[in-house]
């Protein structure tokens, strides 16, 4: 995980204490979606999340959160339609009809509200930052803005084309990037009024779009994933060895092609990538932490020689360790 990822979460989240999730409503003047009305989350880490209610039948939550995993149980309709926009970090959603769904920066899920009535998030590098928008298609039909009616913006083909089958987790573009970005920068007052703007250009856009071109990320089932993050736990905590893709293959029960493709799903980089920066990270720590020298702390995240940690530690830091130690 980049510090400069967590920073900003930590003074979200700094006053929240530890296993609990913080929910603040904004702007109830409007009927909740069945999601919010009887949402419950519970997490192992911090949480927060931050609803506002945007038109009859559509609300917007904020979701924020430092933890490992965070369990959800909240009201569901057939009708009910959820779009999760991936700002940072990572996610896992673990749903009820058995789909796994993995978004990193950018990404978007569209499902309906049946899909995640009981579902698990994880987060595979500690933390993730995003917003949901709640839609309740019936209630939309009733109500539509003025502008989506005049597009012609039919809630039933959102329907059948988001909410029948399986989630979808849609690659992130420059689209929806223009869409999402803005709304992450503004001040508390100025949240509501381009919530407002920004939902209606999400469902022209989503209205449009032609769903056999989308860019579609691949879902996988829970027990691939639970196994990828035992293998995940297990070459992290024995930092000082390494392990080749095909000793982990006969460790575990995965072919090596499931193993590197489902890896880099989950955690968003190749196995070997994402250890050469989990081993420098872990180095960080300890030369901030401990009077160690440089060759044992090499020794520690599994560098045979000090010279090859040097390089390793410039290549993700841009700087030498010493010179990183130096500043603390």
């Amino acid at each position: 995980m980049k510090r400069e990822a967590i920073c900003p979460l930590e003074t979200v989240l700094g006053d929240i204490p530890m296993g609990m999730v913080a929910v603040e409503r904004y702007d109830a003047s409007t009927a909740a979606t069945p999601l919010f009305q009887k949402l419950q989350a519970q997490t192992d880490g911090r949480g927060k999340i931050e609803i506002y209610s945007v038109f009859p039948g559509i609300e917007a939550a904020f979701i924020r959160f430092l933890a490992s995993q965070a369990l959800f149980h909240h009201g569901a309709t057939p009708s009910g339609l959820e779009i999760y926009h991936c700002r940072s970090g990572r996610i896992g959603w673990n749903m009820e009809n058995g789909a796994s769904v993995y978004l990193g920066s950018g990404d978007l899920s569209l499902h309906s509200a049946g899909c995640c009535a009981e579902s698990v998030m994880t987060f595979p590098t500690g933390c993730s930052e995003g917003i949901l928008f709640s839609i309740n298609l019936n209630q939309l039909e009733q109500d539509i803005p003025s502008i989506l009616k005049e597009a012609g913006l039919s809630p039933r083909i959102l329907y059948k084309k988001f909410c029948q089958g399986k989630p979808l987790a849609v690659l992130g573009s420059e689209e929806m990037d223009c869409i999402f970005s803005p709304l992450y920068r503004l001040p508390e007052k100025w949240r509501l009024p381009y919530l407002q703007l920004k939902v209606q250009e999400l469902l022209l856009s989503l209205f449009r779009l032609e769903t056999q071109n989308k860019q579609e990320l691949t879902p996988y089932v829970p027990q691939q994933t639970e196994l990828i993050r035992e293998i995940h736990d297990f070459i992290t905590a024995h930092l000082d060895q390494r392990f080749t893709i095909e000793e982990l293959s006969r460790r575990y029960p995965i072919n090596t092609s499931s193993l590197k493709e489902v890896f880099k799903a989950v955690y968003g980089q190749p196995i070997a990538t994402y250890m050469k920066q989990y081993r420098v990270r872990r180095a960080m720590e300890l030369l901030r932490e401990t009077d160690k020298n440089i060759a044992d702390i090499a020794a520690q995240v599994g560098y045979e020689t000090q010279g090859k940690f040097t390089q390793a530690f410039k290549d993700v830091t841009h700087q030498l360790p010493t010179q990183y130690r130096k500043q603390f």
